[in-house]
Order: structure tokens, then C-alpha cells, then sequence
């Protein structure tokens, strides 16, 4: 089966059939350039949602993927992104195999083709020239033979006519003669011309057009052929590709197998874990019986009526503390001035004052009073649920419940850890670069790395100070510190049985001896407790940390409860900033402490200051 023996009158035909074979190998490659460009466009929308969707960076959402459900979430936006770079690959792969590779063949393509039918073309040139040769010599040997025909037929007819003379006749004898000769000599050259058309003609359909045509049907061969390897090319392409998105695929349902509820609901006990214990059993008030609210000058207790609980002291008691509310803060509050402070001496020296600045006189109260004063006003936090309002979280987290100031606090200590090591990475290089200064002068100067050493050395200092006070906060949320469990347990009945206006709007939250809170009350039905009774459960109290030192302006003679006297130009330490009271409180040494007016002093407040 050859084209050039079965259609060898058909070249136009064939010339067109190529033609559009080419066309259709073109389409081919901008099918599969369509093809890529929709991977491409797939793939960045699979990772333009994956990026969508993966948490931001120091945010609410980081910390919601420690649950395995969000976890098994994040694996497969991340096996989402492998998926579409594997479209990727599938868009390069076909770029590079098919379309760059077939848009080559089809400019080489065209070219033989070009090339093929140029020698066709020749050739059908070659065999029309000679035809048309053919064609001329046949027709002039006609025309002489018709011309010799009359010149013959002229003689005959002067050679039979009398009147003509004999000159005439031998004339008409040699033109008739010419003649024939002329016919004669194009019967020849036709002849001669057909035999060689004949020859040239068969040269053409048995040698050159098969020939060619020949060329033209294994051109086209290969192009079919290429085109199949080309398909198969393609669909390799998405074979190839498919283990991996199995494994993606893979990836995301062991993501999903790794899901462990149990897990994610011990999490959000961590996570939103108070320390709280559910409120106990309110009791009944019997509003039958008349009501008495009396406050005694010389006893704590603050009766709410007959049949109600009153205050208790003693280790009998259970431990709890008012919620959120430190020690040094409650006593800070019983114990300070309730006065005005005196304004400053006029004079620059209190020596033009005959008797000096006085102290705020005042009668001494009844430690009860004050203390059913202090329960009576709004504390800072009413309960817990103010917490969520917002506002200035404290250093030490205590606006927090206690088992998530723990958790805060240890993950504080573990961010100052990470940057002291890191500091002290620093600190090691520098080290170790001034050492190569010392041995080789030449690269640098090794006291220009003082400055530096020096600033990182200050920096650790600091974050171990950082550190060990939350460190102490922590012992202290986890119940490591005795002395908190014991101060907790004295003042546990100085708060058990009040049940005020702002108890009642905390849920009468408490806090027991290892920390946590509760909301137990006490079952004590009285209470009988000194004043002096209640003075000694603070006597061992832990000292106040000094936040800075003071210089005396002026002498003041310290004559009302909580006060103390000073001399001008004396140096003291600083326990307690003005609270807007007018009152600063500070500490002569560890036995003598007490309140001065604000405007008496020069504080120098010291953040690092450690206690005397």
C-alpha cells in the first residue's frame, strides 16, 4: 500500500490531507497548553485556600490547633498545598514533554513538507514543459504537412497546365519540393520530441511522484505516530503524579485517624479550668425573726441575724481567703490611716514651726470597725466573671483563676528561659570571638567586644531576676511555699462567714490553703474573737518586698495608729506607693514600719530593689 502508486493523480488531494493533519497536531498541543494552564490555575487556588486557611501567627487561632481536630485541619491544608504542587508538576511535566516538544516537530513537520511538495511541484513542472514541447511539434509537423500537401497539390496542377511556362512549372516543383522536405524534418523532430515525452512521462509516474508521494505518507506516518506517543506522553504525566496525591491523600486520612476526642475534651478542661469548686448549699434566712445589725466596738464579729454564720478565727477554721485579694493588701487596708494626711510645713525646715508638723489625730477605731469597713466597700474585681470585661492584666496574673495564672505563669517563666539561653548563646560567641581578637590582633580589637559582653551580661541578670520572681509566683500557685498555706489558713475565718453586697456578686468566692478556690462557708453559728486575737494571726506574716527608697523632707511625729515618726533628711525604704490617699508606707528596718504623709518624703521608686 503506497500513495504514490495508489493515489498518484491525487496530489492536490494530498496537499490538503497534510495540511489539515498538521492543523489537527496543532490543536493537539494548544489542547494541552489549555490543559496546563488549568493546573496552574488549579494549583494556586488550592494553595491560595490553604493559605487562607492556616492559622495566623501570634494569634487566638495558633492556639486552638492543639486540639487533634484542628490539628488533623492543619495536616490537610498542609497535604492540600503538597496536592496542588503536585498539579504543578503535572502543568511543568506536560509543558516540557508535549507542548514544547510537539510545537518543535511541528516547525520541522512543516518544513519536510514544504520541501516534499516543492519537489512535486518541480516535477509536475518538468513533465507539463514537456508536454507542451510535445504539443508544439506535433502541431508544426501538422502545419508542415498540410503546407507540403499544397505546394504538391499547386505543382501537379501548374505541371497540367499548357499556358504555363516551363520556369513556372520547375519553381512550383522545387517550393512542393521544400515542402516535403520541411514536413519530412518536423516529422523528425516530432518524432524525436514524443519518444522523450514518453520517456520523461513514465520517468514521472512511476519513479518521481511515487518517490515523493512516498516522502508524504511517511511524513505523515510519523506525525500520526508522534501524536499517539504524544496522548500516551500525557496521560504518563497524570500517572506519574498519582502516588504521591495517594500519599497526600494517605496523609490527610491518618490526619483524620489520629483524631482523639478524649484528648480534645481533657484539653478543654486544661484550657478553661478554674480551680473553682462548685458553690455550696445557701442556707435559709429566716426573716421572721427581727433582723440586727449591731457592729460592737470591742469584737470582729458582724452578725447578719439570728441562725446566720459569724466569724470564726483559729486553725479549727477552714482555710479561705476573700477572692483575689493578697494578705499585705488586706492588712495594708486595716491598718492605714483613715484620715487626711497634714498638709507640708510652710517653712523650708520644720525647725520655723515651733512644734513641728502633727500627725492626723483622729480617735483610735476598733480594729472591728475597720474591718467591717474594708468588707463593706466595692473591691477592685467582684467576681470572675468581671475578668472578662478587659483591662490591664497584672504581672503576676492574679486576675486569673488559679489554674490558669499557673499555666500562664509557667509559660512566662519558660519564655524568659528561652531568652536567657539565647542571651547566653550570645554572650558564649562573643566570647569566644573576643578569645580569636586576643590570639589574632589583626582581625579585631578585642576591647571594642567589652561593651557588647557587658550589655548581654546585664541583659541575663535581668532575665533571671525576671524569671525567679515568676518563679516564686508559680511555687506560690502550686502550693510549693508553706508560708502560703499557713497565712491562708489564719485568714481563712476572718472571711468565712461575710456575706455582703459584693459576696454575693462573686458567688462568695474563696480560696483554700493549696490554692485553689472554694465556696464553702462556714457552719460556725458565732464568733468570738479580740481584737488582739486577730493581730496576732498576721505576726509572722511575710515582710514586704521595699520597691524603692524614700528621703524625709520633714520631721514627722507618727502619733495615730499605722503611722510612723521619721527625721528630716532620713533614708527609708519604700513598701507601698501613695494609693490616693495621701499616705506612702514605708520601713525603718524590719520591726518598724509604717504610713507617711506623701508629701513628706522624696520617693525614688526602684523596680529591681530588693528587701533590706
Amino acid at each position: 500500500m503506497s500513495w504514490g502508486t495508489e493515489l498518484w493523480d491525487q496530489f492536490d488531494n494530498l496537499e490538503k490531507h497534510t495540511q489539515w493533519g498538521i492543523d489537527i497536531l496543532e490543536k493537539y498541543i494548544k489542547f494541552v497548553k489549555e490543559r496546563t494552564e488549568i493546573e496552574l490555575s488549579y494549583a494556586k487556588q488550592l494553595r491560595n485556600l490553604s493559605k487562607k486557611y492556616q492559622p495566623k501567627k501570634n494569634s487566638k487561632e495558633e492556639e486552638e490547633y492543639k486540639y487533634t481536630s484542628c490539628r488533623a485541619f492543619l495536616s490537610t491544608l498542609n497535604e492540600m498545598n503538597d496536592y496542588a504542587g503536585q498539579h504543578e508538576v503535572i502543568s511543568e511535566n506536560m509543558t516540557a514533554q508535549i507542548t514544547v516538544d510537539l510545537a518543535r516537530y511541528v516547525q520541522e513537520l512543516k518544513q519536510e513538507r514544504k520541501s516534499n511538495f516543492h519537489d512535486g511541484r518541480k516535477a509536475q513542472q518538468h513533465i507539463e514543459t514537456c508536454w507542451k514541447q510535445l504539443e508544439s511539434s506535433k502541431r508544426r509537423f501538422e502545419r508542415d504537412c498540410k503546407e507540403a500537401d499544397r505546394a504538391q497539390q499547386y505543382f501537379e496542377k501548374m505541371d497540367a497546365d499548357i499556358n504555363v511556362t516551363k520556369a513556372d512549372v520547375e519553381k512550383a516543383r522545387q517550393q512542393a519540393q521544400i515542402r516535403h522536405q520541411m514536413a519530412e524534418d518536423s516529422k523528425a523532430d516530432y518524432s524525436s520530441i514524443l519518444q522523450k515525452f514518453n520517456q520523461e512521462q513514465h520517468e514521472y509516474y512511476h519513479t518521481h511522484i511515487p518517490s515523493i508521494f512516498q516522502k508524504i505518507q511517511e511524513m505523515e506516518e510519523r506525525r500520526i505516530v508522534r501524536i499517539g506517543e504524544s496522548m500516551k506522553t500525557y496521560a504518563e504525566v497524570d500517572r506519574q503524579v498519582i502516588p504521591i496525591i495517594g500519599k497526600c491523600l494517605d496523609g490527610i486520612v491518618k490526619a483524620a485517624e489520629a483524631i482523639d476526642q478524649k484528648n480534645d475534651s481533657q484539653l478543654v478542661i486544661e484550657a478553661y479550668k478554674s480551680g473553682f469548686e462548685p458553690p455550696g448549699d445557701i442556707e435559709f434566712e429566716d426573716y421572721t425573726q427581727p433582723l440586727k445589725r449591731t457592729v460592737s466596738d470591742n469584737s470582729l464579729s458582724n452578725s447578719r441575724g439570728d441562725g446566720k454564720p459569724e466569724l470564726k478565727f483559729g486553725g479549727k477554721s477552714k482555710g479561705k481567703l476573700w477572692p483575689f485579694i493578697k494578705k499585705n493588701k488586706l492588712m495594708s487596708l486595716l491598718t492605714s490611716p483613715h484620715q487626711p494626711p497634714p498638709p507640708p510645713p510652710a517653712s523650708a525646715s520644720p525647725s520655723a514651726v515651733p512644734n513641728g508638723p502633727q500627725s492626723p489625730k483622729q480617735q483610735k477605731e476598733p480594729l472591728s470597725h475597720r474591718f467591717n469597713e474594708f468588707m463593706i466597700s466595692k473591691p477592685k474585681i467582684h467576681c470572675f466573671r468581671s475578668l472578662k470585661r478587659g483591662g490591664a492584666t497584672p504581672e503576676d496574673f492574679s486576675n486569673l483563676p488559679p489554674e490558669q495564672r499557673r499555666k500562664k505563669l509557667q509559660q512566662k517563666v519558660d519564655e524568659l528561659n528561652k531568652e536567657m539561653q539565647k542571651e547566653a548563646d550570645q554572650r558564649d560567641a562573643i566570647t569566644k570571638m573576643k578569645d580569636v581578637y586576643l590570639k589574632n590582633p589583626q582581625m579585631g580589637d578585642p576591647a571594642s567586644l567589652d561593651h557588647k559582653l557587658t550589655e548581654v551580661s546585664q541583659n541575663i541578670d535581668k532575665l533571671r531576676l525576671e524569671a525567679q520572681k515568676f518563679e516564686a509566683w508559680l511555687a506560690e500557685v502550686e502550693g510549693r511555699l508553706p508560708v502560703r498555706g499557713e497565712q491562708t489558713r489564719r485568714q481563712s475565718g476572718m472571711y468565712d462567714g461575710q456575706g455582703g453586697p459584693t459576696g454575693n456578686s462573686c458567688a462568695q468566692d474563696r480560696e483554700s490553703p493549696d490554692g485553689s478556690y472554694t465556696e464553702e462557708r462556714s457552719q460556725e453559728n458565732e464568733v468570738k474573737v479580740l481584737a488582739a486575737d486577730f493581730d496576732d494571726e498576721f505576726d509572722d506574716e511575710e515582710p514586704l518586698p521595699a520597691i524603692g527608697t524614700c528621703k524625709a523632707l520633714y520631721t514627722f511625729e507618727g502619733q495615730n495608729e499605722g503611722t510612723i515618726s521619721v527625721l528630716e533628711g532620713e533614708i527609708l525604704y519604700v513598701i507601698e506607693e501613695d494609693k490616693g490617699d495621701g499616705w506612702t508606707r514605708i520601713r525603718r528596718n524590719e520591726d518598724e514600719e509604717g504610713y507617711v504623709p506623701t508629701s513628706y518624703v522624696e520617693v525614688y521608686l526602684d523596680k529591681n530593689a530588693k528587701d533590706s
